[in-house]
């Protein structure tokens, strides 16, 4: 599991929205909940340097957030701004319930069947709508894991392991 003051990448600004300063933000894991929370964000520009900006507002608006920055009011303060990833310190972020994880404690899990054949890490997650479908990569495989009670039977963050129970057909090529 990340420390509690490591950086976690949650989405990009995408655009400003209207003339008073505001960022629209996608978040990547298909769920606004997280960032609509956070006091404060790091913004990541595409040469690497970063900058922390309180936030003064949030809010959902067409599966975005609409991000508003303590000190900004006019939209040509912001356009820089545009195309930056935001990150957020994983200790800001709210409490889950169990069951419940952040994809970012996630990634890079090793997932195993529950006959104990090893599949490889988890590399990426796709939001589908229904369900989450976690991109396993293993030996020269890619495996395609829907995020479902009956096929991921154990997530262990400390010891970093995924167990999977894979229905019929699941793992054949």
């Amino acid at each position: 599991m990340p420390g509690s003051s490591d950086l976690m990448l949650l989405g990009k600004v995408t655009a400003t929205h209207g003339i008073r300063g505001q960022l629209t933000v996608a978040p990547f894991s298909g769920e606004c909940d997280t960032i609509l929370s956070l006091p404060t964000v790091t913004l990541k520009g595409s040469d690497g340097r970063t900058e922390s900006f309180d936030v003064e507002r949030a809010a959902v608006h067409r599966n975005r957030v609409l991000l508003t920055l303590k000190g900004f009011s006019n939209i040509n303060e912001v356009l820089h701004l545009v195309g930056r990833e935001l990150f957020a310190r994983r200790d800001q972020f709210p409490p889950l319930a169990e069951g419940e994880y952040y994809w970012c404690d996630l990634m890079g899990l090793s997932v195993v069947t529950d006959a104990g054949e090893s599949l490889g890490r988890i590399v990426e997650i796709i939001a589908t709508g229904s369900n989450d479908v976690y991109v396993v990569k293993g030996e020269g495989r890619e495996y395609l894991i829907p995020a479902l009670e009956d096929i991921v039977v154990c997530v262990d963050l400390d010891l970093g392991t995924m167990t999977v129970s894979p229905t019929e057909g699941l793992l054949d090529l």
